[in-house]
């Protein structure tokens, strides 16, 4: 009989449901949570010594100054569209991290321990938010592929897209899908629409399976020339240079003879 998490909502497997149900999830460490929280613990730890260092050396009435430019400022980065977008788009990347481990917490997605997926990092993306999962041992795509509908309530999303990459099958992509990106033109010719054309051509899997990639993954500003993996750039043959002819000497005595 089958052991292991359930793949599917109802599996029939008495070892999986069992072993899923008994598992539980490893306390992080401080360290840990201290890195989880990183961003807001850095926010609100800039605002308090920046406060107090404004308070103590300038007196409370620059403090009330600044806190009035700080909100003005905040109140019209909103009101632009632009900026709102950026705004919201670097918010949704802190928040993401967070639904993602909830998601995987509650979908069974971890080692035999209880460890959890790593999130390495998340940026923005014209349809939502890509998520860089390091999957350990024990943790495969396939497990993010059965828990897409946890994850992607758990997300608050309108659908989530795992995709691995096919050299390093421990480093998994969560395309977090919130709004439907622009229409491709009809000359692009490059792969799944939420994919970059500079990272890679995604294969035609079904909605339910993981997606793969080529390449590292990385974007654009994060990785380095000359890695192995990244597709090489067609450049256009040069034309081809006719031949110098050889050059002719003159010796007193012997006429011009060619070399």
């Amino acid at each position: 009989m089958p052991s292991g998490r359930p793949h599917q909502p109802n599996d029939p497997s008495v070892l999986a449901s069992v072993e899923a149900a008994l598992s539980s999830v490893a306390r992080p460490s401080l360290v840990t949570r201290m890195w989880h929280w990183r961003y807001e613990l850095g926010l609100i730890t800039g605002v308090i010594l920046g406060a107090v260092f404004i308070g103590v050396t300038l007196g409370p009435g620059w403090l009330i100054a600044a806190t009035a430019a700080a909100m003005a400022s905040l109140a019209i980065g909103l009101a632009w569209p632009s900026s709102r977008r950026r705004l919201i788009a670097r918010a949704w990347c802190v928040i993401t991290p967070h639904r993602v481990r909830t998601g995987c917490t509650h979908a069974w997605v971890q080692t035999r321990d209880g460890r959890l997926p790593t999130v390495l990092y998340t940026v923005p993306a014209e349809f939502g938010e890509r998520v860089w999962l390091w999957c350990r041992a024990g943790i495969t795509s396939r497990d993010l592929a059965a828990a897409r509908e946890i994850l992607r309530a758990a997300c608050w999303a309108s659908d989530v897209r795992v995709v691995v990459n096919d050299r390093r099958s421990h480093i998994v992509v969560l395309e977090v899908i919130r709004r439907r990106p622009p229409e491709r033109p009809e000359d692009d010719q490059s792969g799944w629409p939420y994919l970059d054309p500079d990272r890679g051509e995604a294969d035609r899997a079904e909605p339910g399976e993981p997606a793969s990639y080529h390449g590292l993954g990385l974007p654009p500003s994060v990785r380095l020339k000359g890695t192995a993996g990244t597709p090489p750039v067609s450049r256009p043959a040069s034309p081809a240079r006719p031949r110098p002819l050889p050059r002719c000497r003159h010796r007193p005595g012997l006429g011009r003879r060619r070399l």
